[in-house]
């Protein structure tokens, strides 16, 4: 997420003519063994600790509204990373499988896949491995020579969205409002810091309030080092990627305030969850697409950028 003006290039270029530049199986003859190499990784972190599969899906994602690898570098002399950025602070983790995936795919194959593409790779086997759809990955994204604080700030919903603010910050870089809520339901897995969703915890009246689940959050928050304590963004199957958030979200029980609002707030929002709630599958199909169209945006091919031969910094 390196530049500010990914919107005005992805609203510039539309994703089918990008798709041209990302290939499936681009890899094919020059590492034949990449996408089993990351899938291997990815299975053992994740067996190891289930929250991993949200972990590495979320590294994506934040580095998606501009997919070029810039959220994995550290800070330099030259430019103060994203790692520290409000939305990623306390937020990502998973950045030592991408160190021993890239480490192991230089062995084999070297300067040949990029950290922007194991990104994207091991975003979908995580949801594989947790029980969602598959797709093709399209492949061919170099990485960024920098990063941007700023941009990641700017960029990046937070957990106290309103509607109106994601569907702003999705469409800047060229996602729809159905995307928005498709790819939202990637809250499925993993877990936020009672920091994230502490306003959540100060109404209790209206329609939507679901009064059991905010007073078991209110006791959780409300031990030592509350605003650090963690809670499932999925009580019902935190580990299974299904269309649970979005019956969740329709019974109170959403995490983040910025999910709430989805049901609560605006009437178009609340009926696409309601028909991810009765249908898992056009939620899966739908998920895919908008996986594969998120993937395409600000990503940098042929002669811009470089293949990393280290992650976390510049070569």
């Amino acid at each position: 997420m390196v530049s500010i003006n990914v919107a005005n290039t992805m609203n510039e270029t539309c994703v089918d003519d990008i798709s041209i530049v990302l290939q499936i199986d681009l890899y094919k003859n020059s590492c034949p063994e990449a996408e089993s190499i990351i899938y291997s990784w990815v299975e053992n972190a994740v067996s190891q600790d289930s929250r991993m599969a949200a972990s590495l899906l979320r590294l994506h994602f934040h580095d998606c509204f501009g997919c070029d690898g810039s959220v994995l570098l550290d800070d330099t002399e030259d430019f103060t990373g994203e790692k520290t950025a409000l939305p990623n602070l306390n937020s990502l983790r998973g950045f030592e499988v991408i160190d021993a995936i890239k480490s192991e795919l230089e062995s084999v194959c070297p300067q040949t896949v990029s950290c922007a593409d194991i990104l994207a790779t091991a975003a979908r086997d995580s949801v594989v491995i947790s029980g969602g759809p598959s797709w093709e990955v399209e492949m061919g994204r170099k990485d960024s020579l920098g990063a941007s604080k700023e941009a990641a700030t700017n960029n990046i919903p937070g957990p106290n969205s309103t509607v109106p603010i994601l569907v702003a910050k999705f469409q800047n870089v060229g996602l729809s409002f159905n995307d928005m809520i498709a790819l939202s339901g990637a809250h499925t897995l993993g877990m936020a810091r009672c920091s994230t969703f502490s306003s959540r915890l100060q109404g209790s009246n209206g329609p939507d309030i679901n009064l059991d689940f905010l007073q078991n959050l209110q006791q959780l928050c409300s031990q030592t080092d509350g605003n650090s304590r963690l809670a499932q963004l999925d009580l019902v199957s935190p580990a299974t990627f299904d269309n649970q958030y979005y019956i969740n979200l329709l019974s109170g029980e959403g995490l983040l305030p910025s999910d709430q609002a989805l049901v609560t707030d605006d009437y178009q929002t609340r009926q696409l969850v309601l028909s991810y709630a009765e249908d898992p599958l056009a939620f899966f199909e739908d998920f895919k697409n908008s996986m594969l169209k998120m993937g395409s945006l600000g990503v940098l091919t042929g002669t811009d950028g470089q293949i990393r031969g280290n992650c976390r910094v510049v070569n």
